[in-house]
């Protein structure tokens, strides 16, 4: 997804960079073993109360394995709701379940200038290595980010804030859970971000929180058109969208992979309680190029319809030979 307000290459080098430094001293195959067996973990069904990443070797093997997907993913979606709000920046920021940061490093990418930021982590091990990796950002937001233990899920309180961001978590809760989390995050925030894995799973998490947000009085701001019912036939497909993320040689290891990048799958909301103006479609699927016209899967006021750009349309199938998947149509300007 390419957006107005791009990663800034700084915080993304310099993310990798501090990363690439974690696994030092620990032999390679011990940190796929360690990834593999926290996938599998992630995948099955985690407790409330028990985190799932014990211990530094824990947290920083599945930091150096995951982080910049989900750095990607956030900021993917972060880079939707600065193209429907331009003019709003946050001054504060509090990322629930944050662990390392991944999605603190990505508002940060998105929106310059001051702003308070607050990580809540049930995961001791992780916040102290969030805590190591944003001192060595140079950013003075994350390097005065507070990084506080608290249990996420039905009693959770969160100080008010310009932005909450939910990203990766729900998966991980119980129904129950997730409701209150996503209701706090409603009551607390101005502006509601929630991401989760692009599978039929994740979606489905998706679509839970954003009717509670639209419930709540928020209205969508991407990657949706609309505050209707969402037009996707359950069990027929989900929405999703897709990030690009440059592979490390722990990646290549663990996947038996030998490209440079994979791309990353993830469905996301973002809701506001602000002045913004959502896309008048997305592309929800990669455009289909053919001799002489494009094939456009796009979500509209009207639901899912597919448009046919062809030479005939000028200028505007020019744009769609460019246009990717998970932009809005037809481009701004």
């Amino acid at each position: 997804m390419n957006h107005s307000v791009p990663a800034s290459p700084t915080t993304a080098d310099t993310l990798r960079a501090a990363l690439g430094g974690l696994l030092d001293g620990l032999p390679p195959k011990q940190a796929a073993a360690a990834v593999d067996r926290l996938i599998a973990n992630y995948r099955g069904r985690t407790p409330t109360d028990a985190p799932v990443l014990r211990d530094r070797s824990d947290v920083a093997a599945y930091a150096a394995y995951r982080m910049p997907a989900t750095f990607e993913a956030v900021r993917a979606a972060l880079g939707a709701l600065a193209d429907a709000a331009p003019d709003w920046a946050p001054a504060s920021h509090v990322d629930v379940g944050g662990g390392t940061g991944a999605a603190t490093w990505a508002v940060d990418a998105t929106w310059d200038g001051p702003r308070e930021t607050t990580v809540l982590d049930w995961a001791e091990p992780a916040l102290a290595l969030g805590r190591e990796l944003a001192g060595a950002s140079g950013s003075p937001v994350l390097r005065g980010a507070e990084w506080r233990r608290a249990v996420i899920g039905t009693g959770l309180s969160l100080p008010e804030a310009e932005l909450v961001t939910v990203s990766y978590v729900l998966g991980e809760l119980t129904a129950e859970a997730r409701a209150a989390v996503v209701a706090e995050a409603a009551r607390a925030a101005r502006v509601v971000v929630v991401v989760e894995p692009g599978t039929p799973e994740g979606y489905l998490r998706i679509r839970e929180a954003r009717d509670a947000l639209i419930a709540a009085g928020m209205h969508v701001a991407a990657p949706c058109p609309h505050d209707g019912t969402c037009p996707i036939v359950v069990g027929e497909d989900w929405c999703h969208f897709s990030a690009r993320v440059s592979r490390s040689s722990l990646h290549r290891q663990v996947k038996g992979g030998s490209l440079a990048y994979e791309d990353e799958k993830f469905s996301y909301v973002a809701a506001v309680r602000l002045p913004a103006a959502p896309a008048g479609a997305r592309i929800t699927r990669r455009p289909q190029i053919r001799k002489g016209l494009v094939l456009l899967d796009l979500c509209g006021p009207d639901g899912l319809v597919r448009e046919t750009v062809t030479k005939r349309h000028g200028d505007l199938y020019k744009a769609a030979r460019d246009a990717e998947w998970g932009e809005e149509w037809p481009p701004a300007g």
